[in-house]
């Protein structure tokens, strides 16, 4: 479970306070996943990285009760100096997880051969995408964050690999996940919400919530 209880939280752009939340309760339950819908730059990469514990909010709290995982494409928790070897048997055993487990998982789905035994530092955008995602899939979580704006690979194969994993991940698991399009959602939630005013407005629906995202789209 993740829960807000009266979560404020803001920036200062410069010129005046944006506003993303403003004293929000809602509540996330396994077994329910949840579409967020929010227009660019209402801060859907903010909400989420807050359910993961990265940022805090400057008001309110936030329970986790589930093994949450890190945003997909959060880049944070690898050292660039150190090889793909050293980073996935470092992540392992922060989870108590079997080192040998995760970096032969993460070396068989990145595929990237000798380069997974060189400096994360010295990789593409796409293959650090690879291992990211890779590094994600092998440690197992209750409730998987999906951030749309979050980097992605283009390569096909992998795509079609980690996908089917990821299939298998969430008939077990629940997923939250942000978007500016419904059409995103569709694929993995059946209840939504829309962010709107520093509120969280939750629905049973994803048709609900869109009825009232397009509205104000078009208001």
């Amino acid at each position: 479970m993740i829960e807000f209880e009266n979560v404020s939280k803001s920036f200062w752009t410069g010129k005046s306070r944006k506003v993303i939340l403003d004293r929000a309760s809602f509540k996330v339950t396994l077994g329910n996943s949840v579409g967020i819908l929010a227009k660019n730059g209402t801060g859907k990469t903010t909400i989420i990285n807050m359910m993961a514990g990265l940022e805090k909010p400057d008001e309110g709290v936030i329970r986790r009760t589930s093994r949450i995982s890190f945003p997909l494409g959060f880049m944070g928790g690898v050292v660039a100096k150190h090889t793909a070897t050293e980073n996935a048997r470092y992540i392992a055993r922060l989870y108590s997880l079997d080192p040998d487990y995760v970096e032969s998982f993460c070396r068989w789905l990145c595929d990237i051969q000798e380069y997974f035994d060189q400096p994360l530092g010295t990789y593409s955008s796409g293959m650090r995408s690879r291992f990211n995602f890779a590094l994600m899939l092998a440690l197992e979580f209750d409730i998987y964050l999906i951030d749309e704006g979050m980097p992605s690979t283009t390569d096909v194969a992998f795509n079609k690999k980690a996908g089917m994993i990821l299939r298998q991940r969430l008939q077990n698991a629940t997923v939250i996940i942000v978007s500016h399009q419904a059409k995103t959602l569709e694929k993995f939630c059946r209840s939504a919400a829309v962010l709107k005013n520093g509120q969280l407005y939750m629905f049973e629906t994803l048709q609900e919530a869109k009825t009232l995202y397009d509205y104000e789209a078009h208001d």
